[in-house]
């Protein structure tokens, strides 16, 4: 059974609110349908996705921490749909909460430069947490069942996990990270099929796009096309810069490979959100570079 009230506070992440707006556009659709309330943290800054620390750790601790920080002060956990904003401000939370017992000092030195700031300082006492974990843990499965009102019946899903949210942190409590059954479990619940596939737990090849180009599209290439071997109608994934080389960069990773994929790429809330009879011009379904049409037609959805 879940809580009669789910309440977070929301971390959207600069993609979502860029490049991916559908991704923002259909969680808070799927939030308000499942009365999920997401309190967003305008104040928030860009998680940096990992390269603050490039160029230097306190750098990024110090950003992330006012990140949590945000969240803390409200009295929520801080819930993100991104799988990069997830692992960076995950690890970052995790590594802080390890500090304040081997290093105060360090969290000491972090908390001065908040509050030079102005800001309120990281006191370690909440959690972050993906969308993903809060739906299978939080709202559960037999919950989110219930609110199902289109079956996905027939349609063959296969899930892209990416790197960051099943290894960016030491642990994991909601899955395997070397196994993970999530979104597959999501899949069920709503009524699609499962289509397992070896690289759904691999990196997609965006963090090589700007340096290595074609072998960043060569890796999203093998992955789309081991999907589509697999039987796959689409992919989903819980991360948007994923989406970035598996959809927006798809017509180029089919230049580099020499096949024509034409594989949808859903973002998790869309799919979701579909099951839930939500229409997909509310989702955003229409801005994907790889047309939906035949998936939504397979599904009877005009």
């Amino acid at each position: 059974m879940r809580s009669p009230t789910l309440k977070y506070a929301y971390f959207p992440g600069c993609v979502a609110q860029g490049a991916c707006r559908e991704l923002y556009q259909s969680t808070q659709a799927l939030s308000a349908a499942l009365g999920i309330e997401l309190i967003e943290l305008k104040k928030a800054a860009c998680c940096g996705s990992g390269t603050f620390k490039e160029d230097s750790q306190l750098l990024e601790d110090t950003v992330n921490a006012r990140n949590i920080a945000l969240a803390e002060e409200m009295n929520l956990s801080l819930l993100t749909h991104c799988s990069t904003c997830q692992g960076v401000i995950g690890h970052v939370d995790e590594r802080l909460k390890e500090l304040q017992q081997t290093n105060p000092a360090y969290l000491e030195q972090v908390n001065g430069l908040l509050h030079n700031q102005g800001c309120v300082p990281y006191r370690g006492s909440t959690e972050v947490k993906h969308l993903l974990w809060a739906l299978v843990t939080d709202y559960g499965l037999d919950a989110l069942k219930a609110k199902v009102t289109r079956q996905l019946t027939g349609l063959k899903c296969a899930a892209f996990y990416g790197c960051y949210l099943l290894r960016a942190q030491k642990s994991i409590p909601y899955d395997d990270p070397s196994r993970p059954e999530s979104m597959e479990n999501v899949f069920r619940a709503i009524g699609a099929t499962p289509i397992y596939y070896r690289g759904r737990t691999q990196c997609c090849g965006w963090p090589l796009a700007s340096y290595a180009t074609t072998q960043s599209f060569k890796m999203a290439g093998m992955h789309i096309q081991e999907a589509i071997d697999s039987g796959a109608d689409c992919m989903v994934t819980p991360c948007p810069l994923c989406h970035l080389n598996l959809d927006s960069r798809q017509p180029e990773v089919e230049k580099v490979i020499g096949r024509k994929l034409g594989l949808p790429v859903l973002h998790l809330p869309q799919l979701i959100a579909l099951a839930l009879g939500i229409s997909p011009k509310e989702l955003g379904l229409d801005r994907h570079i790889v047309s939906t049409h035949e998936l939504l037609s397979k599904l009877g959805i005009s």
